[in-house]
């Protein structure tokens, strides 16, 4: 199998080896040897021989490590220097990072090479994900998980040629910002029974209804829409559309304030007889809610990815603080209450990591992973509470204010048992895979 930089010339994209950003290049010519796959089958990999791993890691190559090395020189000379200044604005300027991202081919690690990605099994992605993690807020890096993760792999594995032309390529080169519209105001996890409608007239589809909580809404050029385009049994009347989102009709009702993820900007998006072509539909129509489950798999473990290197640095700041804070004329460290918890936040952590990782493997080689992927999610989202409220707890008053990083973790990392399925919901599909749901 070629490498990169191999496949990246024959097939003129050029561009995945080199951005040029000042005086500095983000090089991926050195990353030799990443593995190309199907993409029709982006869960299933067709490598001719599995990279050998390094002695300290179980899934990952120097190949992982060279693209998240590349990934950090970016995130430290074009993110983090302005994510302060983002926060207190309330949103960042999408459109010119993910151009950066776009252009270094960080949006589309696991999407096919003829529409700009890089042609590499979910694994890099997670890999991505975790240095996403060293970003130092949460809402970038949900925004860039929503462009690469949960807006587009329904599109990459279903969508027609002609629809990945439009809207695919664009997202992955960072041409144009996607949402994911799927929520509404009353129907929120429970994705069966949203009520926006795309009706048949002639050739076209007309949307009428709304979406809540939409990330980058206010920035977005196109929405991967559910919308229910029959009246059928509700896991079987549901399709995914690609709606661009500056036709007649759509509105961008407001801007919802939130607690956390402040760099985010979050949408209610309204559509009155909105007009979309019926060629926007992503493969079948009536298998929308399928492809959205599915979507969810990759969605899930790429948000435990995140969050697990957002809790490593939570960790070690607090370590670094209660190290030079003193109280009764010692570090606060060195009180047993406060080392032995930290030891048994690390402890968790790598427990929840080491599930991450199989699940990933499991997963690049074709399995259903719903149930692992379902137990990663609901206990990222809990152990993200129990992180950020004891390491706020040894900060003490200096914790309770938004000059450092916890209490913005802390502010941040609540949604992640709320967000692409809450705890509750997560709990229910164990129970449905244990086979020990009421019947």
């Amino acid at each position: 199998m070629r490498n990169l930089t191999e496949m990246a010339l024959s097939r003129g994209a050029w561009r995945l080896n080199f951005w040029p950003c000042g005086s500095n290049f983000y090089n991926f010519a050195s990353c030799v040897g990443l593995r190309s796959v199907s993409e029709n089958a982006p869960s299933k990999s067709v490598t001719a021989k599995a990279p050998e791993t390094t002695n300290d890691h179980l899934i990952y190559t120097q190949d992982h490590f060279a693209l998240q090395e590349s990934l950090r020189k970016i995130i430290n000379q074009e993110i983090n220097p302005h994510v302060d200044q983002w926060e207190a604005e309330g949103t960042f300027p999408a459109h010119k990072i993910f151009k950066i991202l776009g252009s270094a081919g960080f949006l589309g690690v696991s999407k096919p090479v003829e529409y700009g990605g890089m042609g590499l099994d979910f694994s890099y992605s997670v890999a991505v994900a975790e240095e996403l993690g060293n970003i130092r807020c949460g809402g970038i890096p949900m925004a860039i998980g929503v462009q690469s993760d949960m807006a587009t792999p329904a599109l990459a594995r279903f969508g027609s040629a002609e629809l990945k032309k439009e809207f695919l390529l664009p997202s992955i080169m960072g041409d144009k910002v996607a949402c994911l519209g799927v929520s509404e105001v009353g129907a929120g996890s429970d994705v069966s029974s949203i009520m926006t409608k795309a009706v048949r007239e002639g050739d076209e589809l007309v949307i009428n209804g709304g979406k809540m909580w939409t990330t980058t809404g206010t920035q977005a050029d196109w929405m991967c829409l559910l919308a229910n385009t029959s009246d059928g049994p509700p896991h079987r009347n549901k399709s995914l559309i690609c709606l661009p989102l500056n036709l007649p009709g759509v509105h961008i009702a407001r801007k919802i304030d939130k607690i956390g993820m402040w760099s985010s900007d979050t949408a209610e998006v309204v559509f009155d007889d909105v007009r979309v072509p019926c060629k926007n539909i992503i493969g079948q129509e009536g298998m929308g809610f399928t492809y959205q489950m599915l979507q969810f798999q990759e969605e899930r473990l790429w948000a435990v990815a995140n969050i697990l290197t957002k809790m490593d640095n939570i960790i070690q700041d607090t370590i670094e603080y209660t190290r030079q804070r003193k109280i009764f004329k010692q570090p606060v460290l060195y009180h047993q209450s406060v080392h032995f918890r930290l030891a048994e936040l690390q402890t968790e952590v790598e427990l929840l990591r080491s599930l991450l990782h199989c699940a990933t493997a499991l997963y690049i080689k074709g399995n259903d992973v719903t149930k692992l992927a379902s137990m990663a999610k609901l206990k990222g989202g809990r152990l993200a509470r129990e992180v950020g409220d004891s390491c706020l707890q040894y900060w003490g008053g200096m914790g309770f204010t938004s000059d450092v990083l916890v209490s913005r973790f802390y502010r941040d990392s609540r949604l992640m048992s709320i967000g692409g399925g809450a705890d509750e919901v997560m709990l229910g599909i164990i129970c449905k895979y244990m086979d020990m749901l009421p019947k």
